[in-house]
């Protein structure tokens, strides 16, 4: 048996620089990884899926500059787009190969289980540590549907290695990466169906988030059934064949499966080491990161954590610190997201349904985008900015920003809301005309329209 001062368990964005900064620092690390180095997010996630979303967009925001005046003939060559993605893909899983390498890390190539508490064991290797830190992350969540099993169906786990563009693409589930990648592959030129078990698309948002995205998929030629569940999949000749709960039919070269995420921690053997999970697997711990084991630690979305590298990436630095001796927490932040579709979608703090909820004094405001000079200039007209305040304490409690590149602009109430500022720093704020950032003051002004004075004493002073 090895003895280490720290193990890791899975390469994602928060065991990645949590590994390397240890080693760096002289400390005997070992990391286990079962597959690709890097995680979800340069392997098949963020970073291809963006690479992918960069050609689609370009292809879609060409066809729709007709209404600009501007005419295009859009021509796709789908295996160089997608050899660049895997391109990407490659170059950033070889960076972080080398900076594990060059901190001194030991990488085992292996999936590992616990053998007994702060004990690890992959293949042939155990290694015994003090401090062990699971980052295993989640992988696709697949329905139980009579036929599936067996056909070469996708996830975003094997998207990135098509290497011809499906004719027709159906796409089971309406959750962020149903839309992101379903919307890329329909402005690339497939013809695309989305199947909705709800009333409408991306249903954790707002109905009007829900409206606009529905909109914007049904302009780029996406077809929409809602309220429908597939009874049967059938796949012969190469070609699929779902059966849906309305009685239609519908065939495709392509399936993806998309309906939501599960918990890596079915190999992990978990008992051994007295870490317990909740009832859909995931780890529980406490504010600190800490499992029910002493000296076991878990970060990222094997423990519950929103699905998103930013937040593994921000566990990182909080368990660090928090080993390091100083006094933080998985609570002590702003968290934001963002969903890529065109339009996107920024998210930051809680919807004013949510605030209410909580009790809350909330206030909500809203502005189109079709009231902002840049929107109209740019021909862009669906979407719209929303704020959330505390009518008790001024202070920004949220925002919904729907439009072109919001996922650049929420980082304004971002920074606000990490400040504890309130809504007057934005509306006294002066942005830059025409701008769609200049939008976000006159969001904030709404706030004031109605309970403004008409400034009776036009000279109080004379």
């Amino acid at each position: 048996m090895e003895t280490a001062d720290l193990i890791v368990i899975g390469s994602g964005q928060g065991g990645i620089p949590l590994a390397a900064d240890f080693a760096k620092a002289g400390h005997n690390v070992v990391l286990f990884e079962r597959d690709a180095l890097g995680g979800s997010c340069i392997n098949y996630g963020c970073t291809p899926s963006k690479a992918f979303l960069a050609a689609a967009h370009a292809a879609g925001r060409a066809r729709q500059a007709a209404k600009l005046g501007i005419h295009t003939q859009v021509q796709v060559d789908f295996p160089i787009v997608m050899e660049r993605v895997r391109g990407i893909r490659d170059r950033f899983n070889q960076g972080v190969r080398q900076r594990l390498e060059n901190a001194g890390v030991q990488v085992v190539g292996a999936e590992a289980s616990f053998t007994g508490e702060g004990i690890v064991t992959g293949k042939d290797i155990t290694v015994q540590a003090p401090l062990v830190v699971i980052n295993t992350g989640t992988s696709s969540l697949i329905p139980d549907i009579p036929g599936l099993a067996g056909t070469p169906y996708l996830t975003n786990r094997n998207f990135f290695d098509l290497k011809e563009l499906p004719k027709r693409l159906l796409v089971i589930g309406a959750g962020y990466i149903g839309l992101e990648l379903g919307q890329g592959l329909a402005r690339l030129g497939s013809e695309t169906h989305l199947i909705v078990r709800g009333d409408r698309v991306l249903a954790q948002e707002e109905p009007d988030v829900s409206q606009t995205l529905a909109q914007a998929l049904q302009q780029d030629g996406i077809y929409l059934h809602f309220q429908v569940n597939v009874q049967r999949v059938d796949f012969n000749n190469n070609i699929f064949t779902l059966t849906l709960s309305n009685g239609e039919t519908l065939e495709g070269e392509a399936l993806m499966v998309v309906i939501g995420r599960k918990p890596n921690t079915d190999a992990l053997n978990v008992a051994a080491a007295g870490v317990e999970l909740d009832k859909k697997g995931f780890i529980k711990i406490n504010d600190q990161f800490q499992t029910t084991t002493k000296g076991i630690y878990a970060i990222g979305d094997a423990a519950g954590q929103p699905a998103f590298t930013h937040v593994s990436w921000e566990d990182y630095r909080r368990l660090k610190a928090i080993l390091c001796g100083e006094q933080r927490t998985r609570s002590d932040r702003v968290l934001g997201y963002a969903v890529y579709t065109e339009p996107q979608v920024g998210r930051v703090g809680m919807t004013l349904e949510q605030a209410q909820k909580q009790g809350i004094n909330a206030r909500a405001v809203t502005l189109p985008i079709d009231q902002i000079a840049r929107g109209i200039e740019w021909g862009h007209d669906l979407g719209f900015y929303r704020m959330v305040i505390d009518r008790d304490t001024d202070k920004i409690l949220g925002a919904t920003l729907v439009g072109y590149e919001t996922a650049e602009l929420v980082h304004v109430f971002l920074s606000l809301m990490a400040a504890d500022a309130t809504w007057q720093v934005l509306e006294q704020s002066v942005h830059i005309h025409p701008t769609y950032g200049e939008g976000l003051p006159s969001l904030a002004r709404l706030l004031i329209e109605d309970d403004m004075p008409l400034c009776p004493n036009l000279y109080p002073n004379l």
